[in-house]
């Protein structure tokens, strides 16, 4: 869009060739497609969503299992109200606590409970062979490595997150 707000015509616009529009095609397929089908037995089997396993996982593997908020949603890939929303259900499930943080009281922690850690410990495997299922199994060595590297290449840090 140029300043007043026109669209460039279509001569000016760089179509996708063949070869992007694959690349393209693949990777909206797998960003549209893969968190359902890796959310499936997580819900089937233990009653919980993906990304509910994300923030459950992240605060496992965190010291003294426990994050600031802000750090937690970014971690999970979701924004802090979405975050907010499901940290009340787990809290209303006993799974996590959250409390102000001691070292700057403006934030706000999340901590994984003993009962957390255990859904945790319980949906793991199920995550896991899901994981493997649908993406690592039919990759080589070498094509994790590439989409190793094309992750690193596109992934979006904000500025502030150190």
């Amino acid at each position: 869009m140029s300043d007043r707000g026109e669209r460039k015509s279509d001569e000016e616009l760089r179509w996708l060739n063949s070869q992007e529009k694959a690349a393209w095609t693949g990777l909206i397929s797998l960003v549209m497609l893969l968190p359902s089908k890796l959310e499936s037995p997580l819900r089937e089997e233990h009653g919980i969503t993906l990304f509910e396993y994300l923030v459950l996982s992240h605060l496992s593997e965190a010291p003294r299992r426990q994050l600031r908020m802000g750090e937690l949603a970014f971690l999970a890939s979701g924004s802090l109200s979405r975050l907010s929303n499901v940290i009340k259900r787990c809290e209303q499930r006993g799974w996590v606590v959250r409390s102000p943080d001691p070292a700057d009281g403006r934030y706000t922690l999340a901590e994984l409970t003993d009962a957390g850690f255990d859904i945790v410990a319980q949906a793991a495997p199920t995550h896991l062979r899901a994981v493997r299922g649908l993406v690592l199994d039919s990759l080589s060595a070498a094509d994790q490595t590439a989409l190793t590297r094309i992750a690193e290449k596109m992934h979006i840090v904000p500025d502030d997150f150190a």
